[in-house]
């Protein structure tokens, strides 16, 4: 019963929202609001934007990255030589098991006759820790719109409604008809903020999810490597190793 009329008041307040939109009350009640409500205004939207342009971009390069990453472990999987993998590798690219692999591989090829599996393991963990580095440029930003848009919104609202009561005392009628203009041109940093917010903060939260799922996957792709270096028995032999 809770949760009908919880969606009926969502659904009206969603209807009345729209109807001043497209009576243009809502630009009425910007043309209206003071220079400080204006500048949050600003900031607000220039928060939203950037915001937005890195959800974005994440959101394509996590799902490539995704897509290319099964691709990735199953061509590692068929193969029966360190050669066809790296050889393919390339196709592979926007996959952060990529370079982990090419961390061990470039290690491997450098060994001499004796096998270090210490040294491989360093080799696909630093690899690992640089990819879920580039996975997470720029999403602090995302936690810092989350974090402080509403209060940006809030400061505005907060000074509207000080500039519609002080301009109320000198008006001297203390109505609510008199003031109710006011305080709801001062309530729209409040919404402003919220918008800015909700999208970052719900993002910010699915994108670090889809880190850590990488993270594990890049740890489970280190011990398979790992595990096949150790079948192997013997470092790469490439023509440079020939040679010496």
């Amino acid at each position: 019963m809770r949760a009908r009329s919880f969606s009926a008041g969502n659904s009206t307040m969603a209807y009345h929202f729209l109807a001043a939109a497209q009576s243009g009350e809502l630009t009425s009640m910007f043309s209206n609001t003071g220079l400080v409500a204006k500048a949050v205004l600003f900031i607000l939207l220039c928060f939203s934007l950037f915001s937005w342009a890195i959800i974005v971009s994440k959101l394509t390069l996590f799902r490539r990255a995704r897509v290319q990453s099964g691709r990735f472990v199953r061509a590692f999987r068929k193969a029966t030589r360190m050669q066809d993998v790296a050889a393919v590798a390339e196709q592979f690219k926007p996959s952060p098991l990529v370079p982990v692999f090419e961390g061990a591989y470039e290690e491997l090829r450098k060994q001499g006759v004796r096998l270090n599996i210490n040294s491989i393991q360093r080799s696909t963990q630093i690899a690992s820790s640089e990819e879920l580095t580039r996975l997470e440029r720029r999403l602090p930003w995302l936690a810092t719109t989350g974090s402080v848009t509403p209060f940006i919104g809030l400061f505005g609202t907060v000074w509207g409604i000080i500039d519609a009561f002080h301009g109320l005392g000198d008006a001297g009628a203390a109505t609510l008809r008199a003031v109710a203009p006011g305080i709801s041109e001062a309530l729209i940093t409040t919404a402003a903020g919220l918008f800015a917010a909700v999208p970052a903060v719900i993002f910010y939260n699915m994108y670090m999810n889809s880190i850590r799922e990488f993270g594990a996957r890049m740890d489970d792709f280190s011990l398979e490597l790992l595990n096949a270096v150790e079948r192997a028995g013997a470092p790469v032999q490439t023509r440079e190793t020939v040679e010496r």
